[in-house]
């Protein structure tokens, strides 16, 4: 039986499926010759001491490199760590500006080497960071302290920010005025049962026991805050009475020798002018009798 002649009738539906594969091959080759190995970042955080602002995020980069762009709410974004390979950028310079604003930020990807490149970065968004509210306390440091008798004097140094007005960096008392307090942490060196006190300002005068060791730290404290309310303590300082005792004696010691010093001062001048006034009245006794 002869086989049926006549023209071939190409399927529709094939053709079509044959032009979208191709379609879909050709797009991902022109994506990829542009946008190898380009990895966008995530679990981006916000590490804050102080103001010192880090902006940290991942994964490390292989075939790409990051940009950093920083606003706050209604400002322009501003680019800062261009085209770097590494995964944190200090934006410090930018948060301290107005600590009480709420930030953003973002981390661009492109591909690394991509001279000309003109296609749209990829990115991620920062969470929200309002410097003020969220920057955790530094640790401070006792100035001085000093035990007389029943009274325990402590003074406590204001840690130093990134933070700056007239040229000059501020102190966490100059930017946080009276939201910031002191707790003072208090114990007798014999004993672990602790005391606490809170002061609005710089300076704990507390009473304790006459001739017993104390020791104690300090912590700031922002009581207004939800979170990050507390900094690290300070190192531990303790008193000693005996060196106390030696210092007073040391000083009324001191000021025995300085009159005693000024005592024979005062007597050897006393005792010089006596001697020369004997002296010229013993000469005047001695000389001959002129005749007129």
């Amino acid at each position: 039986m002869a086989s049926p002649t006549g023209p071939r009738v190409t399927c529709p539906e094939a053709a079509v499926s044959r032009t979208l594969l191709l379609g879909w091959v050709l797009v991902q080759v022109a994506g990829a010759s542009g946008t190898t190995g380009v990895v966008v970042a995530y679990n981006i955080t916000w590490k804050s001491t102080n103001f010192k602002t880090i902006l940290e995020w991942e994964p490390k980069p292989i075939n790409h490199v990051y940009t950093v762009q920083i606003s706050h709410r209604l400002g322009n974004w501003k680019s800062k760590c261009y085209s770097i390979t590494d995964t944190e950028c200090d934006v410090t310079d930018e948060i301290v500006k107005d600590v009480k604003q709420t930030y953003s930020a973002r981390v661009l990807s492109t591909p690394a080497n991509a001279t000309g490149y003109t296609g749209e970065p990829k990115y991620t968004n920062s969470p929200e960071f309002i410097p003020y509210l969220e920057t955790n306390l530094g640790r401070p440091a006792i100035q001085s302290f000093e035990q007389i008798g029943t009274k325990l004097n402590v003074t406590v140094q204001d840690p130093r920010t990134l933070v700056r007005r007239n040229g000059t960096f501020l102190s966490l008392r100059d930017v946080f005025g009276e939201d910031l307090s002191y707790t003072l942490s208090y114990w007798k060196a014999s004993s672990t049962g602790k005391k606490m006190v809170k002061t609005d300002t710089n300076e704990f005068l507390i009473d304790v026991d006459k001739g017993q060791n104390y020791c104690f730290n300090v912590q700031a404290v922002i009581a207004s805050r939800k979170a990050n309310q507390k900094s690290p303590e300070s190192p531990i300082e303790c008193t000693s009475p005996e060196k106390g005792v030696f210092k007073d004696m040391f000083f009324i010691i001191g000021a025995v020798v300085f009159v005693a010093i000024i005592f024979i001062i005062t007597l050897a001048l006393c005792l010089y002018k006596r001697r020369k006034a004997r002296a010229r009245e013993s000469g005047k006794e001695n000389s001959p009798l002129r005749v007129a």
